[in-house]
């Protein structure tokens, strides 16, 4: 099956094309034929044309795409509607499953860690997104996605496995005496990856179910920290 990955989370955004098997998902054969990435600033002008482009280079068509994968977030609040939007504008004329990929998941799945894992991303003003894993070799079920502040952070995650691509972040967490993985920025192509796994699984959904994973505080939340 060829799919198409998108992730315009962050400043900076990629997507890629990807080709994969029928394999189970312990064991998945995804080949990554071509990635682009995208300039941040300019997702909503040169997501689509950078997909036909992409696909083009390659001698495809959208038609010849048989899923999505999109990373649904955390991260920019704009890029994420952008990046959704498409999929969900594609997947809905093509009539085509879409997996949904949590970055925090994916950073999991990229460390190859196992045990008490806590993937964590920088979410600027002093904040940590967070998720916490419980792995084994064959599963990462989510115990939890949120955010927190740094010395809620650091605090939280001492006895945790933490794996982050942010390096500022890893070296604090270093200095804070956890226990760290660092791990390259995630990318289409790692979200590719993992997404493909979800699509073995039935992990998909129609486009009027794709949602964002913003991981907001709530605004009770948001109210005591100003106040405090």
């Amino acid at each position: 099956m060829l799919f198409l990955a998108i992730d315009t989370s962050g400043k900076q955004g990629s997507i890629a094309v990807a080709r994969a098997g029928d394999r189970s998902a312990d064991q998945p054969d995804v080949e990554v034929i071509n990635a682009a990435s995208l300039v941040g600033g300019t997702f909503s002008a040169e997501l689509i044309p950078q997909i036909a482009a992409l696909l083009s280079s390659e001698g495809f068509s959208k038609a010849d795409i048989g899923a999505f994968v999109v990373a649904s977030g955390p991260g920019s609040f704009t890029g994420l509607r952008i990046g959704l939007a498409a999929v969900k504008a594609l997947a809905e004329v093509l009539n085509k499953p879409i997996a949904a990929v949590s970055l925090l998941e994916a950073c999991v799945f990229m460390s190859g860690s196992e045990g008490n894992v806590m993937a964590a991303l920088d979410a600027g003003r002093g904040d940590v997104y967070v998720g916490e894993f419980d792995v084994s070799t064959q599963t990462a079920p989510t115990l939890r996605e949120h955010i927190l502040t740094r010395s809620e952070f650091f605090s939280r995650a001492r006895g945790w496995t933490v794996v982050t691509p942010d390096s500022a972040l890893a070296e604090a967490a270093i200095a804070a005496g956890l226990s760290v993985s660092r791990l390259a920025p995630i990318s289409a192509a790692d979200v590719a990856r993992f997404g493909w796994r979800k699509i073995l699984a039935g992990d998909t959904v129609a486009p009027e179910q794709l949602e964002a994973n913003y991981i907001r505080r709530t605004d009770a939340e948001m109210l005591e920290r100003i106040g405090s």
